[in-house]
């Protein structure tokens, strides 16, 4: 390992052990490690000598963590038991990216930092992050925040989850499809038992099988608008880690577990890896952040980010109560 890595690496490790502390256990270590870097930086300052250690970090190795996070799709069941699922998903993702972005507008608040958050996911604003040329900085307060309302609105729902007049299959589907990251889900929809655990993963796992549509599509508006704009700078890069993605994706769905037996425990290993690589990447992009103008710029994207979760959450837990009532209704008459 290169001695310039080790440093986001330690980091990383101090996010991991800090993830394991309770009270700190239900947030994951991207959030801690994230934090730590921010903290290093404002208080020891940009240790210069890494610097190309922190910048493959923040690039190669979080596009290499979106790769292997393909592992974790299995296209199969996402094509054969969440078709509905996926109407819905991109029903969600339009409607946060729409609404984030009208909030930002009014409120005056940072385009680029509100757009990311509107694409909701870690591994989604990283993958998006390249085309709408963020910043390091951005990305990491995007994912910053991701993490902390993501935590929030999961606890919240845990605690909610008991006095909801939803089944535990809606309120899987609910959690799936309108929480920020796989972890989110998983703590949101585990005590409502495996079915509801079961629904809230493939829900989520249809916002990841979305997420190579929506970046093309992006690719495609800001090469029109590049275009309109009469930039001579329009070129971008071909997301060739998008087709690693796809790949890993086949390969986890129809070659691992059918043509090539691994056990449960393989599986974990390979989860763990990914996330030990996606939080080193965010340490990265963490040690670019300066805190000197945060207020300013992630303020305004974070309540606006909060107003379209809110709606997110009333909306569809709405939808889903109401479905269930006219089911109900029709069962009783017939």
């Amino acid at each position: 390992m290169d001695p310039q890595n080790c440093f986001t690496f330690f980091i990383a490790l101090l996010g991991y052990l800090l993830a394991k502390v309770p009270g700190f256990d239900h947030v994951g270590q991207l959030a801690p490690a994230i934090i730590i870097a921010v903290l290093y930086r404002q208080i020891l300052g940009y240790p210069e000598i890494i610097r190309a250690g922190i910048g493959f970090s923040s690039k190669r190795l979080l596009r290499f963590a979106i790769i292997l996070y393909g592992l974790k799709l299995n296209i199969g069941t996402v094509l054969h038991d969440g078709l509905g699922l996926l109407v819905r998903d991109t029903g969600v993702i339009i409607f946060a990216i729409l609404l984030t972005v009208w909030l930002a507008k009014c409120m005056k608040a940072d385009k680029n930092i509100s757009l990311l958050l509107g694409v909701c996911g870690a591994a989604a604003i990283a993958a998006i992050a390249p085309i709408v040329k963020s910043k390091d900085e951005d990305t990491a307060i995007g994912v910053g925040i991701i993490a902390l309302v993501g935590t929030i609105f999961a606890i919240t729902y845990t605690i909610l989850q008991p006095i909801l007049p939803l089944s535990a299959v809606d309120y899987g589907i609910w959690s799936g499809i309108s929480l920020h990251e796989i972890a989110h889900v998983a703590l949101a929809a585990a005590p409502a038992g495996d079915d509801a655990l079961a629904m809230g993963l493939l829900g989520k796992l249809g916002r990841v099988f979305l997420l190579v549509p929506l970046y093309f599509i992006f690719m495609y508006i800001m090469k029109r608008k590049s275009q309109s704009q009469d930039h001579s700078d329009n070129k971008i890069e071909f997301p060739w880690f998008l087709i690693g993605f796809i790949i890993m994706s086949i390969f986890g769905s129809y070659v691992l577990g059918s043509l090539i037996p691994v056990s449960t425990g393989f599986m974990d290993g390979v989860s763990q890896l990914t996330t030990w690589y996606l939080t080193a990447a965010m340490v990265g992009l963490g040690l670019n952040v300066s805190l000197r103008d945060l207020r300013n710029k992630a303020l305004k994207p974070l309540i606006a980010m909060g107003i379209t979760s809110i709606c997110l959450s009333i909306l569809y837990s709405r939808k889903f109560y109401e479905s269930r009532s006219q089911s109900i209704y029709h069962s009783s008459n017939s």
